[in-house]
């Protein structure tokens, strides 16, 4: 019976009319692609990009970056604690390593593991859009944009006010194997925002606190973000934030179950940045930046057990300083810019290491012909252990019709190991391997594009080849998992993504976004019987889907999502969002997993069953 009413939701769902265009998930007309060096709309795009805008953050059942990813097509979040706790993040079948994010153009690089990549002090209230940009990424964004990037780009607030957030939820199950209390979950949020002519500041602070869902999965999570912006004249601004983040939760299960049933991990996570735009003429834009992120991450296996045993510690600073320029001619745009980074960690279990790279690019596009726009550059990266590397790309569109373009592009990447994968000493789980080299990858991606009026399509056929493919791997199960260039992972997909929206009365609009991927890998040069870790893990089928309903200030939002894995089940998530504002206020209910589908991302790990969430919110910017 649950999958009939699974299957009329989905039918249900295709076949609602939609809202006006500044509600859509995709805005092409309106929103501007961050690409390094470039300022490009998405309309004129020749990159298969997906946008989470502003109005559809505010409409989705979530408070954390994590929760709002889960909805993105072609995104693999695979979660191992609730709510934003820790949560791997890929694209299009690579692995959670191959994967760059980055904050307002900064690059966010894990050097110890990719698992803390998303431990960012930045709250949904403070999100401008999130940009996805699918497939290798090297020529735009440089290293580890190995199957793509995810780049998140803040609000620049143009009215001052304060904001006030905070909710409750809960399971209503309670914690058998423990206390015997009932699972909840609740926080708060608080900002402030000064503006004025020249200069803008905005500070948020949030506290999110639960006991959990099943046995040690507590957690408590502390955010401070600060934004900056200084208009010095109309040709020159600064930037600056600065971030701080302490994640503090049960690890029940994350990485050796069964035996770390008690375990526990804090991570602490502080950034920093300072950048500006300076526009030395009407053709020259210069724009250089400045970053730095410490984390430190303590885990302990038997946790308040045994706290002085089974501990791991690693502290990691990276430090990076980059230029970005365009300059434009009568024919085309130029976008040069040079970066230098210095990665260092200090760990209990990896050691002490350190590396520096520095990396070059240069792109050019222009329209060969009124119709037919091309963007082709390269990436020249050295790196203190690998030396010279060269990563080229190209990519082109040809408007048949201001309705129909055809897209294409062809790039390569590479991820380098991290020191987990160089170095690591966990006997007898996980063991690094210091003969490993970077992963490489070439893609060759064709697709096109409908815009008609409130209906968008977009489709997109890929071709990926991934060599020196890094994987856990052991002949034996009496021996740890070793880090190891296993081969060659080879990768076709296509995704299919639409958009309709329509405005039924001056006062009631919908919109339906629906999305579906699909993936096909194969492994070669494996040696045969050998066991691996992560090589079979990502998704075979996704399905995502959102409707959202709004009447005068009352919203209501449906969300379905299907995973299928190349191993494992396959499941069904529904949520939603109700909402109702009266004037500065919203009082909004959030239901997740509605159906109470049990569901693993990772490992054995079971995710929260059905939870219901109130809150309530005041804003006056």
């Amino acid at each position: 019976m649950k999958k009939i009413y699974l299957a009329l939701s989905l039918f249900w769902c295709t076949n609602l009319y939609a809202q006006q265009k500044q509600d859509t998930v995709i805005t092409f007309k309106d929103v501007v692609i961050n690409e390094n060096g470039f300022h490009t709309p998405i309309s004129k795009q020749n990159r298969n990009v997906y946008i989470i805008d502003q109005a559809m953050i505010a409409k989705l059942p979530g408070r954390t970056i994590q929760e709002l990813l889960q909805y993105a097509n072609g995104v693999d979040l695979r979660q191992r604690g609730p709510f934003g706790s820790q949560a791997d993040i890929s694209i299009d079948g690579g692995s959670f390593e191959q994967t760059v994010v980055l904050l307002n153009g900064v690059k966010i690089i894990d050097t110890q593991t990719a698992h803390n990549m998303l431990n960012l002090p930045i709250p949904v209230e403070a999100i401008e859009r999130i940009e996805i940009v699918r497939g290798p990424a090297a020529r735009i964004y440089g290293i580890n944009s190995l199957t793509g990037a995810i780049n998140i780009i803040t609000k620049k607030f143009t009215k001052s006010g304060f904001l006030i957030d905070s909710y409750a939820g809960s399971n209503f199950k309670k914690n058998a194997e423990g206390n015997g209390k009932t699972f909840y979950g609740a926080g708060v949020q608080a900002g402030a925002v000064l503006s004025q002519k020249n200069n803008q500041h905005a500070i948020f602070g949030s506290r999110d606190q639960s006991n959990g869902y099943r046995f040690n999965t507590q957690f408590e999570n502390l955010k401070l973000l600060y934004q900056g912006n200084i208009q010095i004249d109309s040709a020159n601004e600064i930037m600056t934030s600065f971030g701080y983040t302490k994640n503090e939760f049960g690890a029940n299960g994350f990485y050796a179950a069964p035996g770390d049933r008690n375990s526990t991990e804090a991570v602490q996570t502080t950034l920093a940045s300072v950048q500006s735009k300076h526009k030395l003429s009407e053709k020259w834009l210069l724009m250089p930046r400045l970053s730095y992120r410490y984390n430190f991450d303590d885990y302990r296996y038997f946790g308040n057990t045994n706290p002085n045993a089974g501990v791991s510690r690693h502290a990691t600073h990276s430090l990076a300083a980059e230029v970005n320029s365009t300059y434009k001619t009568k024919s085309g745009e130029w976008g040069l810019g040079a970066e230098v980074r210095s990665d260092a960690i200090n760990s209990s279990n990896i050691g002490k290491h350190q590396r520096e790279n520095m990396g070059m690019y240069a792109q050019y596009r222009t329209f060969l012909t009124e119709k037919l726009n091309v963007n082709l550059g390269s990436y020249v990266n050295y790196n203190t252990s690998y030396k010279w590397q060269v990563y080229p790309g190209l990519d082109a569109s040809y408007a048949f019709t201001e309705v129909f373009k055809v897209i294409g592009s062809i790039g390569t990447s590479q991820r380098l190991p991290s020191f987990t994968d160089l170095y690591l000493n966990q006997r007898p789980g996980n063991i690094g391997n210091p003969n490993v080299v970077p992963e490489n990858a070439f893609q060759g991606e064709a697709g096109f594009k409908i815009l008609k009026g409130d209906f968008t399509f977009n489709s997109s056929f890929f071709y990926r080849r991934i060599t020196n493919f890094i994987d856990y791997t052991r002949l034996v199960s009496t021996e740890p998992f070793e880090a190891n260039n296993v081969g060659n992972l080879m990768t076709r997909g296509f995704n299919l993504r639409s958009n309709y929206s329509l405005e039924m009365t001056e006062n009631a609009k919908m919109n339906i976004n629906l999305a579906y991927s699909y993936l096909q890998s194969r492994f070669g040069g494996m040696q045969p019987g050998i066991a691996s870790k992560y090589q079979l893990a990502s998704l075979k089928h996704q399905v995502t889907n959102t409707v959202d309903f709004k009447y005068h200030n009352f919203t209501l939002l449906v969300a379905t999502r299907f995973n299928q894995r190349l191993s494992g089940s396959s499941y069904w998530i529904n949520d939603l969002r109700v909402s109702q504002s009266i004037q500065k206020f919203t009082i909004y209910l959030d239901a997740q997993n509605i159906f109470d589908t049990q569901y693993f991302e990772i490992g054995t790990i079971p995710l929260p069953s059905r939870w219901v969430s109130l809150g309530v919110k005041f804003v006056s910017f």
